[in-house]
């Protein structure tokens, strides 16, 4: 005998909270550990230690410049800028050289440190990866650090680090925004001036209409098939009619048939030989006449507005017009038109720029 095994409970999962910041922020990648802290220690010491290159880089070229000379006169202050050419400017220097050695020994340290865990597939990935900090060690492109600046705040955003206050990230990005708006409107613009320097050839725009509708004559003969569909064939059916259109066409040729006999004059005369009956005969035929031009109309609208042959004739009338041949000096005006009134109201639109909206400049 068997003793059943008891059931196991397999214990509640926590839920880990939620961190604020990260709340309306991407998920984080599943395969991506987070950093420890001893390396977002280093990033952020690392960026104090960047930005503070960069700042005493770039005092350092005004102070040096001529334009500081110049100021420095104006200004009465040459004692004190002289001061610092002689006295601050070599140690700043000696400094820096320091520094560029201590991030070659440091990116040097961090490529053995990529080979040995096999960041990248090749070992000799990582300066490719990187070439924005092994150009900046150079002391010419030393600009370049920015680069791992930028790089470190955004991956310390990213996880959810306040690098720099909301108000100034909506201001950088407002910013970039309006340079990216102004240099794309700059190229639509040059663009569209040039397609149009290229429509008034004569050959150029020949060949862009022939070209344009020898592409499209199937889409054409569609639309223009769609268009009869839906707007002639409702108004040719309603002949057939027997109210409306078609009753009051069969009425007219009915008119015309009955009139057509009563202004016949040797029919009137040879039916006025006929004693007492002419005068009755001849007003019946009239209306015989009238029943026959109406009978005739809607035989007529039956058969040639057949739903079938109705198609068939305008799939013919599509084909035709798909057809059309390309030296035409009307189609070239019609094109030109609309392809002119499209490019000035897509060139207006563009015109537009949108980083002046009110809701864009409340920041």
């Amino acid at each position: 005998m068997t003793v059943p095994a008891s059931p196991t409970t397999s214990p509640p999962i926590a839920t880990a909270p939620v961190s604020p910041h990260l709340a309306n922020s991407e998920p984080p990648r599943p395969n991506r550990p987070k950093p420890s802290r001893l390396k977002l220690t280093y990033d952020i010491v690392m960026l104090i230690a960047i930005s503070i290159d960069l700042l005493l880089i770039s005092l350092d070229a005004v102070l040096m410049s001529d334009f500081s000379v110049n100021a420095a006169q104006w200004l009465s202050v040459s004692e004190g800028l002289s001061w610092y050419q002689a006295t601050l400017h070599k140690p700043l220097r000696t400094a820096g050289g320091f520094f560029t050695i201590f991030l070659v020994a440091e990116l040097l340290l961090r490529w053995a440190i990529a080979i040995k865990e096999k960041v990248y597939y090749r070992w000799f990935f990582f300066p490719f990866v990187h070439w924005y900090e092994v150009l900046g060690c150079f002391p010419q492109l030393r600009l370049l650090r920015l680069f791992r600046a930028v790089v470190i705040g955004r991956r310390l955003y990213q996880l959810g680090y306040q690098v720099l206050p909301q108000p100034w990230i909506n201001r950088i990005k407002f910013y970039i925004d309006l340079l990216l708006e102004e240099l794309s409107d700059r190229v639509i613009l040059t663009t569209i001036q040039n397609f149009r320097q290229e429509l008034t050839n004569p050959e150029t725009h020949k060949s862009f209409i022939e070209s344009a509708i020898t592409r499209n004559r199937a889409e054409i003969e569609a639309a223009v098939l769609s268009i009869l569909r839906s707007e002639l064939a409702p108004k040719l059916q309603e002949l057939t009619a027997s109210s409306g259109g078609g009753s009051l066409l069969a009425s007219e040729m009915g008119n015309a048939i009955e009139e057509g006999l009563a202004n016949t004059p040797e029919l009137r005369r040879y039916l006025r030989m006929i004693p007492i009956a002419g005068s009755l005969i001849e007003s019946q035929l009239q209306h015989v006449g009238h029943n026959i031009g109406e009978n005739v109309v809607y035989a007529l609208n039956k058969r040639l507005l057949d739903p079938a042959r109705l198609d068939a004739l305008m799939v013919a009338i599509a084909s035709g017009i798909a057809q059309i041949d390309t030296d035409n000096s009307a189609l070239d005006t019609l094109i030109s038109s609309i392809i002119d009134d499209s490019l000035t109201a897509f060139e207006a639109q563009v015109k537009v720029q949108q980083w002046k909206h009110q809701d864009m400049l409340n920041l």
